[in-house]
């Protein structure tokens, strides 16, 4: 059963999109919200069967929400793929990579709009160094962009970086570019190696630290573990119960019997922590 609606999605899963059958697979999965791929995933000769698979199974609703990866904006391909899916029924949001200015998310918003006759949610992948440094003028490009995320493969290609902790400062910068333009906490970008679970985990607690909520899968296996890395503990939960019940008594600051302050960013925070508790009930 997949989250709510209004409530943030904790599991993404990418699916090619020139296997239908897969994308198949990938609906039933869990997953809070299947990314279909038209880009990385797909060879350039499989490019217009991909588009068209798409098309079709998004011309009614999915059973959760669907969001497909177009083709990099300076590719032959893109103006087709926005083309053919902005309009759709089943379309929840169209993924961008690549980006790299506001210039590329506006002019995907004025067209998609023009396609589809309404407002299409836009994301957009930072996958570059320059990406990277302009990521609040992007994620405040355009009132379509509902979330920002790293494409963090192309960009250890782009930085020459050889290990984890050399994407610390790309991570803490999309992270705060998403609070400052007022989007939701970003989603990690995937883990590779869909048999490490257990380093998937403790990429996900290392994430979690930082800010992030919820990832990308490539794989089925994954979503569990990030699920449960990223759900609110048993004591998370009894914490932000006890904090809201506490501000329901008096709504100014204060501090709680066993020590804790309690202000208005304190109970925003139990207050999403009691949303993402509630979101598979």
């Amino acid at each position: 059963m997949s989250a709510g609606p209004g409530i943030l999605p904790l599991t993404l899963l990418y699916a090619p999109g020139d296997r239908p059958e897969v994308v198949g697979k990938a609906l039933l999965s869990g997953a809070d919200v299947v990314l279909v791929d038209l880009e990385d995933a797909v060879a350039p000769d499989r490019k217009g069967f991909a588009r068209a698979a798409t098309a079709e199974r998004l011309s009614e609703r999915p059973p959760v929400p669907v969001h497909v990866r177009v083709n990099a904006l300076d590719s032959p391909w893109a103006e087709a793929d926005l083309a053919a899916l902005s309009a759709l029924p089943g379309l929840s949001g169209l993924r961008l990579p690549k980006v790299t200015s506001p210039s590329d998310v506006v002019r995907v918003a004025e067209r998609a709009t023009a396609e589809a006759g309404r407002t299409v949610p836009l994301y957009a992948l930072l996958e570059t160094a320059l990406g990277v440094e302009r990521a609040f003028a992007i994620a405040s490009a355009h009132p379509a962009l509902r979330g920002i995320a790293l494409g963090e493969a192309d960009l250890r290609a782009d930085l020459g970086v050889r290990q984890d902790a050399g994407l610390d400062w790309p991570r803490a910068r999309v992270v705060v570019a998403a609070r400052a333009a007022a989007l939701p906490p970003p989603a990690q970008s995937i883990y590779p190696d869909t048999r490490d679970l257990e380093g998937l985990a403790a990429s996900c607690a290392r994430g979690r630290t930082l800010g992030f909520l919820g990832r990308a899968a490539i794989h089925p296996r994954q979503l569990p573990v990030i699920e449960l890395a990223y759900a609110p503990t048993t004591e998370e939960i009894s914490q932000a119960e006890e904090v809201l019940k506490a501000a329901a008594r008096d709504p100014g600051a204060q501090a709680l019997p066993d020590g804790r302050f309690i202000d208005t960013a304190v109970v925003r925070e139990a207050y999403t922590t009691l949303s993402l508790a509630r979101r598979r009930r």
